[in-house]
């Protein structure tokens, strides 16, 4: 099965794992443009709050430059699956954020197998969003994958 990997690029390194894990099983797994290029530079991913301006500016200039949400729509469009690897983040267990939120509803809409490596926690704004799209959620592990 193709399957786009999909989160937070604070997850990189685990996301990178999980592919070298996956293509193990058999599958094609394809990641977001620039993971590596957040592996290096932590910036892109992290911008501090007191830096919050120059850090969205970098960070906005890196996505627009790249055309990274474009890759990132049309690496779902040409998946069987996707799998959002979804940790704690900011205090929120199984975080989500905007752009693999379009991600989900992209896959929804092209009637993609939805994977979440972890349950979503219900107190962010978009659960219900991504409940409705009725997700199979692995809870970590890559061999409920099918």
């Amino acid at each position: 099965m193709k399957i786009m990997i999909s989160g937070s690029m604070d997850f990189s390194k685990e996301m990178l794992d999980a592919k070298e894990e996956l293509e193990k099983m058999g599958h094609v797994a394809m990641l977001p443009g620039d993971i590596h290029a957040c592996l290096s530079d932590p910036d892109l991913r992290n911008f501090s709050d007191q830096d919050r301006e120059d850090g969205y500016e970098k960070t906005l200039r890196h996505c627009v430059e790249r055309n990274l949400l474009k890759d990132a729509l049309d690496k779902v469009s040409e998946s069987d699956a996707v799998l959002i690897f979804n940790q704690k983040k900011n205090n929120i267990e199984g975080y989500v954020g905007a752009a693999v939120l379009m991600e989900i509803g992209l896959a929804f809409h092209l009637g993609k197998k939805i994977y979440l490596f972890n349950e979503v926690d219900k107190s962010q704004r978009c659960s219900i969003e991504i409940g409705i799209t009725q997700p199979i959620v692995i809870n970590g592990d890559l061999g409920k994958i099918e």
